[in-house]
């Protein structure tokens, strides 16, 4: 996965990395060519004391290294620059494919590994090609020209580079095959700490409100240790692995001046061809540390890919059309047809045999005990999913047909835990319609029954809203979901339960005001209140997933026991309060 990926996204880029390639073989080459040149000042310039030779040949160095450093800094901008444009496309090619995920995908893959995946493994992926860029094509052309050059200054000692690099080897593939483990553990414990870190931070109130500082500050302990533990442990195995390159360094080196000395003792070899040889046998252990070190990258690199690949490869189950219906004839209308639901595996249906028919400027309403299915019935509608049988209609036409864009601009969503983004009322109410004017959101608010508190903030419609509407009340917050649907007039409002925070009052007038705000667009309202949906044109009753009543209220009163049974349920509640 991670070479496809690379080659994928990479493709745009091959000029970029076409210029790392020729700068970094410069640069390389002109690497290999600074030790002969150190030798030949020694056996040349210094034994013989020819200043002038040691003074031109030096010059020719410091070009050399001044031409290394130019090479460098370019062969780094442009690899930084295709590294950064990779992570880039990647972030946005999974926020894309995100965005056209059904609730169900969302669901399986969870909110908090969605983040890490688009982020911490982007991030893994993106250093793998900035490090490649800086040293993936230096290090075979140091470790292959070094051997060359050091077979030339000497073919005797080359025994020790045969001995060497092959014991490198070795001992750090030992450690890398122990790390790969723990770089796939440490990917999925970090979506453990996300999912943790982000239920204790969307769940503050409820945490102090049952006194459960104490047991959740012990969970993310425990997600927060084995995530420590899992590095440490990888981090013990990149420490040792320094050591053990320094050593096979070291006593490299050690042997090469160790036996050098003997050849120089018996005239066979120069002190400038000793010194070569050394700085070349460094070179070539210094190469296949390089590649080592993006071995241990690779691995880390190609589980986060293998992730990335995961949600790129994942096809939502909800599928655009082929041929989408791009106009529709009805306004509002909608009709249900045996529609059925059930999540896959699930051995029951949530949903069976739905039929029913909301004609246009009509108001239905839906009612049923926790767990009837009245949610996933309204999750329907927009294709939030997809029925697994009959077929869901606006304005005639099966949803699976409708264009995106024209089914979501029928329908007005309210759901049932309203969510506000992090900005501002104005903002929040023209995330529907950006070109509102100011006049048609004080409408829109003025109809939500949110006109008021908003008017007493101290900045209006540019009051700050922070993310999920956090630092403003629930019933604050749903009239303000609510508005931002009315801002949009859509021929079709869905609301799922959204009057729930509002108190008996409040939600009368909200009512009142609905009826003759909406300008004649259909209603579907979800609600647990009776109270609420007293006046509604249709009610139906659910039970189990199917239903199991529908008609008008006093009709519902007369013949439906399970209506019966929720009205005599809260009448006796209300009594009782």
């Amino acid at each position: 996965m991670l070479w496809k990926l690379l080659v994928k996204y990479l493709r745009p880029y091959r000029r970029l990395l076409a210029a790392v390639v020729v700068f970094q073989l410069a640069q390389s080459i002109a690497s290999l060519y600074l030790p002969t040149l150190n030798a030949d000042i020694i056996d040349e310039g210094v034994a013989t004391g020819d200043t002038e030779y040691i003074l031109r040949t030096g010059v020719l160095m410091l070009l050399i290294t001044l031409f290394q450093i130019v090479c460098a800094i370019i062969a780094v901008y442009f690899g930084a620059k295709a590294a950064m444009a990779l992570g880039r496309d990647l972030r946005a090619a999974v926020f894309t494919r995100v965005g056209e995920f059904s609730e169900q995908e969302v669901t399986r893959f969870g909110a908090p590994s969605l983040i890490t995946r688009s982020t911490n493994d982007v991030q893994q992926v993106q250093m793998l090609v900035l490090m490649t860029a800086t040293m993936m094509v230096t290090a075979p052309i140091l470790s292959i020209g070094g051997v060359i050059m050091a077979i030339r200054q000497d073919v005797q000692l080359s025994w020790l580079i045969a001995v060497s690099v092959p014991v490198l080897l070795i001992a750090v593939g030992l450690i890398i095959v122990r790390m790969v483990p723990l770089f796939r553990l440490m990917q999925t414990r970090i979506d453990t700490v996300n999912r943790v870190l982000r239920e204790q931070l969307t769940g503050i109130r409820v945490i102090r409100a049952f006194v459960r500082e104490d047991v959740e500050t012990v969970r993310f302990g425990e997600a927060n240790t084995d995530v420590t533990d899992t590095a440490l442990q990888a981090g013990r195995l990149m420490a040792l692995m320094f050591p053990v390159v320094m050593l096979v360094l070291n006593v490299s080196s050690v042997a090469v001046i160790w036996f050098g000395a003997f050849r120089i003792e018996d005239g066979s070899m120069q002190v400038g061809t000793l010194v070569a040889f050394l700085s070349y046998l460094m070179q070539i252990l210094m190469a296949v540390m390089m590649a080592t070190f993006m071995a241990v990258m690779i691995p880390r690199a190609t589980v986060s890919a293998d992730r990335i690949g995961e949600v790129l490869g994942t096809e939502s189950s909800v599928r655009p059309p082929r041929h989408p219906v791009v106009d529709t004839i009805g306004r509002g209308e909608l009709e249900l047809v045996n529609v059925g639901f059930a999540y896959p595996g699930a051995e029951q249906p949530v949903l069976s045999d739905m039929s029913f028919t909301v004609r246009q400027g009509q108001t239905t309403a839906i009612i049923g005990s926790t767990g009837s299915g009245k949610t996933t019935l309204v999750n329907l509608l927009p294709r939030l999913f997809d029925a697994t049988s009959g077929s869901v209609r606006v304005n005639g036409v099966d949803v699976r047909e409708l264009h995106p864009d024209l089914l979501w601009g029928t329908i007005g969503l309210v759901p049932q835990k309203p969510y506000l983004f992090s900005g501002t009322v104005r903002s929040n109410l023209l995330y529907g319609k950006p070109d509102a004017t100011e006049t048609e959101l004080w409408q829109a608010l003025t109809i939500a029954q949110a006109h008021d508190f908003v008017v007493e903030m101290p900045d209006g419609l540019d009051a700050p809203i922070a993310q999920g509407g956090t630092n403003v009340s629930g019933g604050q917050r749903q009239r303000l979901a609510i508005a931002r649907a009315l801002v949009k007039r859509p021929e079709l409002y869905i609301f799922d339960d959204s009057f729930s925070s509002l108190d008996l009052a409040t939600d009368a007038r909200l009512r009142q005001a609905l009826a003759l705000g909406t300008g004649g667009a259909t209603l579907v309202i979800v609600a647990q209140r009776v109270s609420t949906i007293v006046g509604a044109d249709q009610i139906l009753v659910l039970e189990g997933g199917r239903i199991v009543g529908r008609g008008t209220h006093d009709e519902l009163l007369d013949s439906n026991e399970t209506y019966q049974e929720i009205v005599s349920s809260q009448l006796a509640a209300e009594e009782a309060a």
